[in-house]
């Protein structure tokens, strides 16, 4: 069964979508069966590229629009807002 999911995320951390955030994300978004595309104010990146994600130029406040559709696509949605809202596992 093939799933398509969306979610709003906003970012938290203090310093925004930054090389090590990006890194956890595309190594989160590999492990899914599940194209996963983030998007901020009409540009969009793939989930499993750290050089898309930083191309979208996210500080913090600004809100990530989440898309992934394939068998694991709840499942993957699901841990990448789950990362958003650990602040990507740092301080504020």
């Amino acid at each position: 069964m093939t799933e398509n999911l969306e979610t709003r995320l906003p970012v938290l951390n203090r310093l925004g979508l930054h090389a090590r955030a990006a890194a956890k994300i595309a190594l989160l978004a590999s492990r899914f069966q599940a194209d996963i595309i983030l998007e901020r104010d009409g540009v969009q990146a793939d989930a499993r590229s750290i050089l898309d994600i930083l191309g979208l130029g996210c500080p913090q406040g600004v809100e990530v629009r989440v898309r992934a559709q394939g068998p694991e696509a709840e499942q993957a949605v699901e841990a990448i807002a789950d990362l958003f809202w650990r602040h990507f596992g740092e301080q504020g």
